[in-house]
């Protein structure tokens, strides 16, 4: 049946009404209109989409600059309603505030061992000009080698360094399954009770930007600066079965570096703890996770969703793979070196 019938005159002839003609005018133009929403819609991949195809074609020979992501929107909150921190926004102005107006003892607690010893006096020195300024904080040096701590390294008003001795860790990858053991036996025994937040670094790392109070909360995860912005598949989780970090595949939102993270003592106990006891498991079956310490981290936190997310400004490398982000503020030398050619890494002295 016809959309609009047309009228006969009385000797037969078809006419058109004038309302009629306008009604069709106004049927052409929506669908003129319709057919080129639909050219543009297909003409512009989606940024999943294009983020998808990304983490499809790592690896395949292209050019790698082609990986890197800007971001271009700035969420401010996860799905789970935790602040995604970006320090230059409002909302971290006024966790600053909130946080300055009554004051904070913190930590700040990095293993230094064997060759890393190198890095312990760029470190410190860094944390003095960026970390929490105008706060108390207390340095937490875990090491096998005091020495490396000499001559003393000047430290600013309301500030104090304590070391922790250890046993001697020759090899890294010893170091990486007694980390969160050690972490937790240091937040037992001197920590508890001195600091009320207590954060865990990588010492082959710099300060470089501000990082203030927008970074506290009960449980802070720091999202890695390679895998923000990819597809969910594209995530280095733990896939093996036996593993007491496996992460099944509709589980987790974010992929987290163990460059840095923290929390409340209270809160951080429990990870570390938590952590070891998996490791120790799995040890003991002689089962590796894919990305050792930083695969049970990740299990945790899918258990235990942060209250505070940070966004890669505070966990940054320059690769192929990172994220574009508005500031850099902490900045991972050993990662850096493993992103660098054979001879920028000779030339780094990495």
């Amino acid at each position: 049946m016809a959309l609009f019938p047309f009228c006969k005159s009385s000797t037969g002839s078809v006419r058109v009404t004038r309302i009629q003609l306008l009604l069709y005018c106004l049927l052409l133009t929506l669908i003129i209109y319709f057919i080129r929403e639909r050219k543009a819609a297909v003409r512009v991949k989606s940024p999943s989409l294009i983020m998808d195809l990304l983490g499809r074609d790592r690896g395949r020979g292209r050019d790698r600059k082609l990986d890197r992501i800007e971001v271009q929107q700035t969420p401010m909150e996860t799905p789970w309603g935790a602040p995604l921190v970006w320090g230059d926004t409002h909302n971290s102005a006024l966790r600053r505030t909130k946080f300055a107006q009554r004051g904070i003892r913190a930590g700040l607690l990095v293993l230094v061992v064997g060759t890393y010893g190198k890095f312990v006096r760029r470190f410190l020195s860094s944390a003095e000009n960026y970390f929490l300024p105008g706060q108390m904080v207390t340095y937490y040096i875990l090491t096998d080698n005091p020495r490396s701590l000499d001559p003393p390294i000047e430290l600013g008003l309301e500030r104090q360094l304590k070391v922790v001795p250890i046993a001697e860790l020759p090899r890294w990858d010893r170091l990486a399954y007694r980390r969160m053991a050690l972490i937790a036996d240091a937040i037992r025994d001197p920590i508890k009770g001195e600091v009320e937040y207590i954060f865990a670094a990588d010492v082959d790392q710099e300060f470089v930007a501000p990082v203030g109070e927008e970074i506290l909360g009960d449980l802070v995860a720091t999202l890695h600066p390679e895998l923000y912005g990819r597809p969910r598949n594209a995530f280095p989780y733990e896939t093996e079965e036996v593993s007491s970090a496996c992460v099944e595949q509709d589980e987790g939102d974010y992929y987290y570096t163990s460059e840095l993270y923290g929390g409340l003592v209270s809160e951080m106990y429990k990870l570390a703890h938590a952590c070891s006891l998996l490791i120790l498991q799995d040890s003991a079956r002689k089962v590796v996770a894919r990305s050792l310490e930083e695969s049970y981290l990740n299990r945790y936190l899918i258990d235990h969703r942060p209250t505070c997310v940070l966004s890669p400004e505070y966990s940054w490398w320059n690769s192929p793979l990172t994220a574009e982000v508005p500031v850099q503020r902490l900045v991972s030398l050993g990662r850096q070196c493993q992103a660098y050619d054979k001879q920028k890494k000779e030339q780094h002295k990495c």
